[in-house]
């Protein structure tokens, strides 16, 4: 029990050696990486406070020449002052009173301390680089400024060469021209008499004028010549041109007020002046721009001239077009209404057609008062444009057009009730023929006797034809009433004449038969016999059936029968 008791104590005072050890290390890494921290501030502030500052501010001392360049240089001092005596030794203390926390190993505070120390730290070195910056502007700026101006020369050279290679092209503006090049050689000694007095503050002023003024003369450059080549030499060229051509084209007669050319000539010739008095000032400002738009509306106008001489053109043969037509149907309408009664008196008009009529009328009265109204307007025209009387009789054509339309569907209202009448008339002769042959085959063909359904047709036929006569003598004559009689009396005639035909055959057929039958009659008393039944019907009318039972009775003797009857038959026809 003793060992084992001694056991674990021994046991319990290895761990807690161990854990001890344990924390020990840990606390130790912590300090160290703590500090290594601090030591890295520390560098940090050294750093600061040996920053070239000094030395480059020293330069400055060199060239001072001016109270401007005296503030710049005592506002720098001062905030250099701030730095090294107050914000660098405040970073000292800083790092003190973290050292000496992290030595109490409070190590919460330690590490709060030196977020704070961090945050100071980057507020300082920020305010020392900018300062670094402002001063090292300065003090290179004889070097910068010297970079700059060479290249600003050789701007200048080229531009000028360019100008002098193409004065000729700058006409009345050249001396203009020559004096803003003058001007920014002046620009050049000024830059040289503020390097000479160390004027540094004012070399960034100095040099964004000569860059301006250098941009401005090379658009001059670019934009003078075609200005001058516009103003002088090709706008007056156009505008006489347009004056001509408008003067040429009035006197023809085209109405040509509606362009307004005049008043814009005036006004593009007042915009040109303008023009060449803020070229005169080389305000360039949109100067080109504009002329391009002067130089547009004569293409424009131009346009417009050509446009009315094909519109006149297309005007004049559409005015030609539609007098003709317009004359045509004012004769159709008038032979029309001259014969209206007559046409009223032979056929019997609805009153749909003459309310029509009565349009189509006051249609043409319409078109015509128009058409005159149009053509006085042409003859005094100088406001519109033949575009706009192409438009006029465009549209006079397309009611003209409507009007043809109705009256073509009225004409063919009246024409067909002619044509029908002529056709009525012509088919009422046939018809009578086709009832003359019926009656003349009856004639011809000797029938014992004709059955009385003939005579009730024949009547009917008559009736027909009569009721034909009757409407053909009435005035005015209802053509859909004639019509309807026509087809009638047509379809009764036909119905008699297939009628006639159809009992014509069968009663040669029969007879036919009979006769070919006869051979037989004593050999055979069932044939016999069917040959009397069968003469019974024929002289009784009944044809069609009379044919059947002598075909019937002969087919049981001579199959066949049927064929050589029609056979005899075509022979005797043909004979």
């Amino acid at each position: 029990m003793d060992n084992l008791t001694l056991i674990m104590i021994t046991l319990f005072l290895i761990c807690a050696g161990l854990i001890i050890g344990v924390l020990n290390f840990v606390q130790s890494k912590k300090n160290k990486k703590i500090k290594k921290t601090l030591e890295n501030l520390e560098i940090e502030k050294n750093k600061l406070a040996t920053s070239p500052i000094v030395p480059e501010l020293a330069k400055v001392e060199n060239f001072l020449s001016n109270e401007k360049l005296q503030a710049l240089y005592d506002e720098w001092s001062n905030r250099l002052k701030q730095i090294k005596e107050v914000q660098i030794p405040k970073l000292s203390d800083m790092i003190l009173d973290a050292e000496y926390s992290l030595s109490q190993m409070d190590y919460k505070s330690t590490m709060y301390k030196i977020a704070k120390l961090e945050m100071e730290l980057y507020k300082v070195r920020t305010n020392s680089d900018f300062l670094f910056g402002e001063i090292k502007d300065l003090t290179s700026s004889e070097e910068r400024s010297r970079t700059i101006i060479t290249s600003y020369k050789a701007r200048y050279r080229t531009l000028y060469q360019k100008f002098m290679d193409t004065k000729e092209e700058f006409g009345q503006f050249t001396n203009i021209v020559n004096t803003q090049f003058e001007v920014i050689a002046k620009r050049f000694e000024d830059f040289e008499s503020i390097m000479d007095n160390n004027e540094y503050t004012e070399v960034d002023k100095i040099l964004n004028i000569i860059d301006e003024l250098l941009n401005h003369v090379s658009v001059v450059i670019e934009e003078v010549p075609s200005i001058v080549m516009l103003t002088d030499n090709i706008l007056p060229k156009k505008i006489l041109e347009v004056h001509e051509t408008y003067d040429r084209m009035v006197k023809e007669g085209y109405p040509l007020d509606y362009l307004n050319v005049e008043y814009n000539i005036n006004t593009i010739s007042n915009k040109i002046s303008e023009i060449v008095e803020r070229t005169k000032k080389l305000d360039m400002n949109e100067s080109l721009k504009e002329l391009k738009v002067l130089m547009e509306y004569f293409e424009n106008v131009f346009k417009d001239f050509e446009k009315e001489k094909i519109d006149r053109k297309s005007y004049e043969e559409k005015l030609l077009t539609f007098n003709t037509r317009l004359t045509k149907i004012n004769s159709v309408v008038n032979n029309i209404y001259s014969q209206i009664d007559e046409v009223r008196n032979i056929y019997d008009l609805k009153e749909e057609d003459i309310y029509l009529l009565n349009e189509i009328r006051s249609n043409i009265d319409e078109l015509n008062t128009n058409f005159k109204v149009l053509q006085d307007h042409t003859k005094f025209n100088n406001t519109f444009a033949y575009s706009k009387l192409v438009q006029e009789i465009e549209g006079l054509s397309n009611k003209l057009s409507y009007t043809e339309e109705k009256l073509d569907t009225l004409l063919n209202v009246i024409g067909n009730m002619h044509d029908d009448e002529v056709r009525a008339r012509q088919q009422l002769e046939e018809i009578k023929m086709v009832l003359k042959d019926s009656k003349l085959q009856i004639r011809d063909y000797k029938l014992p006797i004709i059955p009385d359904f003939y005579y009730v047709e024949l009547n009917e036929a008559n009736s027909a034809i009569k009721e034909i006569v009757k409407e053909l003598d009435k005035k005015p004559i209802t053509i859909d009433v004639l019509n309807t009689r026509v087809d009638t009396a047509r379809d009764l005639v036909l119905k008699l004449y297939t009628k006639t035909k159809e009992m014509l055959k069968n009663a040669m057929f029969a007879e036919k038969s009979i006769v070919y039958g006869n051979r037989y009659r004593s050999s055979n008393p069932e044939l016999n016999s069917g040959l009397n039944e069968s003469e019974k019907l024929f002289y009784s009318g009944e044809y069609k059936k009379s044919f059947e039972l002598t075909i019937n009775v002969l087919n049981k003797i001579e199959p066949g029968i049927y064929n050589k009857i029609l056979q005899l038959y075509s022979s005797n026809k043909n004979n």
